[in-house]
């Protein structure tokens, strides 16, 4: 079945990951995503683990591509690549602000050879103000936008997410700009520039942070596992491991105490509302804690399931791609690699009952269409 976007070209000039997955997303729902890399390769294809000499996060969020070899310092790649804008409708890049405009590629160039195509950038910090020359990687970029300042204990260090959220969201991010772009081209007839950051995606995350800030003029506390504005509502310790759970909600926080066996907590005026909860978090947790570590995990998320209290286990990644609930999602699928052979991968996020994206194909071999895409290269060999 064709995929909702199957009718898009996209140039992806991108490396690393914000930009790569952002073409991913877009290749993941049919679009035909033409990966231009330089001869030695986007340089991710040095990341390990590898499997087989291929590099697993590589082939993770370039699959549904084609790979294509361009020098773009050299007159007859760069004619090359402008012989493919021309028929393209997006072309996304995240070099440092400048760099395309010094190849001969910026906005104006590539407008003139093709009024209906979208050129999307990321960058660390944008293409204006004083930082639009800044490098940025996505340990920065979380410093910078602030995560990093009320992420981990309260009473410790910063702590930088393990996951990549500046590199994940921008791509995201972009994405939407595209099909915003798409969208607004079927009445205009036009293509436009289409840009976030690093910086801005990390940024835009702190919805409660940004509130607190702009609601009362100061610094958000680091605060550790609690919630700002619902209790309880955070990791509790079991007696065999950990689990969340979220009780903010009058009636669960009353199914929660009588779970446990604590209902004087609900005339507790401490406790009163999840407000009054929010306030005394520390001393609610500690009463909660105590209780909960008496029995097993398995105990407590029966016990809450049946009273609709929402909570889950804390699984590690070896038991989440186990999890009947992810196998039923379609979260893990097998591709077949060339090299590697049979290789897992996540799936395809957001579902759509009529046009579904799919992982067609796994991540190409450097260059390995270049012929098929580019037959000039074939026939002067």
């Amino acid at each position: 079945m064709a995929g909702a976007l199957d009718h898009l070209l996209v140039l992806d000039l991108t490396s690393h990951l914000s930009g790569p997955y952002c073409a991913m997303m877009l290749a993941d729902h049919g679009a035909d995503v033409i990966k231009v890399e330089p001869p030695a390769g986007d340089s991710a294809r040095k990341m390990p683990p590898f499997v087989n000499g291929e590099s697993a996060p590589f082939m993770t969020w370039n699959r549904n591509k084609r790979s294509v070899v361009l020098d773009l310092k050299q007159p007859a790649d760069r004619q090359a690549l402008l012989d493919l804008v021309d028929r393209a409708d997006v072309l996304i890049e995240n070099y440092r602000p400048g760099v395309l405009d010094r190849l001969g590629l910026g906005w104006d160039v590539l407008h003139a050879r093709n009024p209906r195509l979208i050129l999307a950038s990321i960058s660390g910090f944008g293409q204006t103000g004083p930082y639009a020359s800044r490098g940025g990687f996505d340990l920065i970029t979380q410093a910078m936008s602030g995560l990093m300042s009320t992420n981990g204990p309260a009473d410790g260090p910063p702590h930088r997410l393990p996951i990549a959220i500046s590199d994940v969201t921008a791509g995201m991010f972009l994405a939407f700009g595209v099909l915003a772009a798409v969208e607004a081209r079927h009445r205009t007839g036009l293509g436009q520039r289409v840009e976030t950051s690093l910086l801005e995606a990390a940024t835009s995350l702190a919805v409660y942070e940004s509130a607190h800030y702009f609601a009362t003029g100061t610094r958000p506390a680091r605060i550790g596992q609690q919630h700002r504005g619902s209790s309880p509502y955070q990791c509790f310790e079991t007696a065999d491991g950990y689990i969340t759970l979220g009780a903010s909600q009058q009636h669960f926080f009353q199914g929660l105490c009588n779970l446990v066996g604590l209902p004087e907590l609900l005339t507790d005026p401490r406790f009163k509302t999840n407000a009054d909860r929010v306030a005394n978090n520390e001393a609610l947790v500690a009463l909660l804690a105590d209780q909960l570590r008496r029995k097993p995990s398995s105990f407590w998320l029966a016990e809450l399931e049946k009273l609709g209290i929402p909570a889950g286990p804390v699984l590690h990644y070896d038991e989440v791609y186990t999890d009947p609930q992810i196998l039923a999602r379609e979260m893990v699928v097998e591709t077949r690699h060339p090299v590697t052979g049979p290789f897992k991968t996540m799936g395809v996020t957001v579902k759509l009952s009529d046009t579904p994206g799919a992982v067609r194909a796994p991540a190409p071999r450097l260059g390995e269409h270049t012929d098929q895409i580019i037959p000039r290269r074939k026939a002067a060999e």
